[in-house]
């Protein structure tokens, strides 16, 4: 399951305090402590990682430029999700949701091209990270079915579990109107998964294994350049996380299977980035 993040601490804070006072290194510091928050949102969001990841870089460079109109009226983390949000909804269309993937021509997909070919006839990777990768890119392509205002709601909500107050302020809306459209995109994420995911309802036909053969026929998987399954340790808990959903209530297991996702970590590239950018930012941004 989703790793617990502890509440915003002293540290943090003293930390942004200092950064907009012009502290390079506190400045650096405040960046790392919620560059994963940031590159995990928007994979969510965008499905593929290299958008993901100029998604990320994109806002954390507001964040950085923008750190001095931050005034301490809500968390921290808080400022950084709506500055997130904000930079999300006004991008242009990404490669996922160019295909425009709507749940039922989805469900037709996963319906289709249900194979037992046994998983290691085509390749001499793990299988336990090929589940493992079929289970998350379907699950995040499950997304892409809802517009984006849906998608952040439901990412907010249901994955990463915010208050609705905090939720509602970040996406600059009230929380009664929050709630209406996180409940439309929970029935309708809640809905597909338990009519057609084997995952969240072993009644269904659909499977990960089962889905393994043709999502690499098809290309949608690649064995030798995985994009979601980094971790053996934690692909190896796959069937222990479907047994923990399926003992859930139905209408909790969506989330839940959400929830059981690793989060990833930015790529290594992040790292010259952040540096060139932070040089950037320390030579032409006025103290706070």
């Amino acid at each position: 399951m989703r790793e617990h993040v502890p509440p915003e601490s002293g540290d943090l804070e003293d930390q942004v305090a200092r950064a907009r006072s012009g502290d390079r290194t506190a400045l650096e510091l405040v960046v790392r402590a919620v560059q994963k928050d940031v590159y995990n949102l928007a994979l969510r969001f965008l499905w593929h990682p290299q958008d993901a990841e100029d998604a990320a870089q994109e806002i954390l460079v507001k964040i950085v430029t923008g750190l001095g109109s931050f005034r301490g009226d809500s968390g921290f983390r808080t400022w950084v999700y709506r500055v997130a949000c904000n930079t999300l909804l006004t991008l242009r269309e990404q490669r996922m949701e160019r295909q425009r993937l709507t749940f039922d021509a989805f469900g037709d997909d996963l319906a289709a091209g249900l194979s037992d070919e046994p998983i290691g006839s085509h390749t001499d990777v793990d299988e336990h990270l090929l589940l493992e990768e079929v289970k998350i890119g379907c699950t995040l392509a499950m997304l892409q079915c809802l517009d984006r205002d849906h998608r952040l709601a439901y990412i907010l909500g249901e994955i990463l579990e915010l208050e609705h107050k905090e939720a509602a302020q970040v996406l600059d809306t009230t929380p009664p109107a929050y709630r209406k459209r996180l409940s439309r995109a929970r029935v309708r994420i809640t809905a597909f998964m338990m009519s057609r995911c084997g995952l969240a309802n072993p009644a269904n036909a659909c499977r990960c294994r089962r889905r393994v053969d043709t999502a690499v026929r098809l290309g949608r998987v690649v064995p030798s350049r995985l994009l979601f399954a980094t971790s053996h340790e934690h692909a190896r808990q796959f069937r222990q996380v479907v047994q923990t959903i399926r003992a859930l209530e139905a209408t909790r297991r969506a989330a839940a299977l959400y929830r059981s996702h690793t989060e990833a970590n930015p790529p290594e590239t992040f790292n010259s980035w952040l540096r060139k950018a932070l040089d950037i930012d320390s030579r032409s941004r006025p103290p706070g």
